[in-house]
């Protein structure tokens, strides 16, 4: 009796964490610096940090940071196949775009290779979000209005969720990003992993409706 009462317990704890297993979802970040814990400790930023979040919180999502600084959308592209080789995912976050700009790159080489990523991510029946992505005024009001297009344009023809740009809110607060003016400081990353959190429950609420 008590032989079958412990198997009967170990089938029901197998069977719960294969369901648990199967639930949780996987979102590849494939982004630069700012998701690639720049001037400070992996351990420090803010994918960690949120990872940890859901982790605390048994969410039915993680996060797969596929992340470089410096990273363009030229090689968020070429990276991209061998990534997705390696690893079963459900969503494709795309934060890519700033170095293009910072670079003066054509808006419209950004668009196509955002294009690109995600027809090659919705090929394997991933759902894609993309990040809007802002630079600084210095480039002037034309080059800045053509490469904020790119984001709404890119999810606009490709149907995809668009993501507000998730930095927003501490960009203009000096005390919170790092002396280039560009990073936000390790002080910050708590503030983004949170807004980040909320972001990506609103649009996966869209998707699955029951994620948490």
């Amino acid at each position: 009796m008590l032989k079958k009462l412990t198997l009967s317990l170990l089938f029901i704890l197998t069977s719960s964490l294969s369901i648990s297993v199967l639930a949780q979802q996987s979102i590849l970040l494939l982004g630069d610096s700012l998701s690639a814990s720049y001037g400070m400790q992996e351990k420090d930023g803010w994918v960690m940090l949120l990872n940890n979040m859901l982790k605390q919180e048994k969410a039915e999502y993680r996060i797969v940071n596929a992340s470089i600084s410096g990273e363009t959308t030229g090689g968020g592209l070429a990276r991209l196949p061998g990534i997705l080789e390696k690893n079963n995912i459900d969503y494709l976050l795309i934060e890519l775009g700033g170095n293009d700009g910072l670079r003066g790159f054509p808006p419209k080489l950004i668009k196509n290779n955002l294009l690109q990523i995600i027809e090659l991510a919705k090929s394997k029946n991933i759902k894609v979000l993309l990040s809007a992505i802002r630079i600084p005024p210095n480039y002037g009001p034309r080059y800045n209005k053509m490469f904020s297009d790119v984001f709404a344009n890119a999810a606009q023809e490709s149907t995809v969720t668009l993501l507000p740009f998730f930095i927003e809110s501490v960009a203009g607060k000096p005390e919170l990003m790092q002396a280039d003016g560009i990073h936000p400081t390790i002080e910050a990353q708590p503030l983004l992993a949170q807004e980040m959190k909320k972001l990506l429950n609103a649009a996966l609420l869209k998707f699955e409706g029951n994620l948490n």
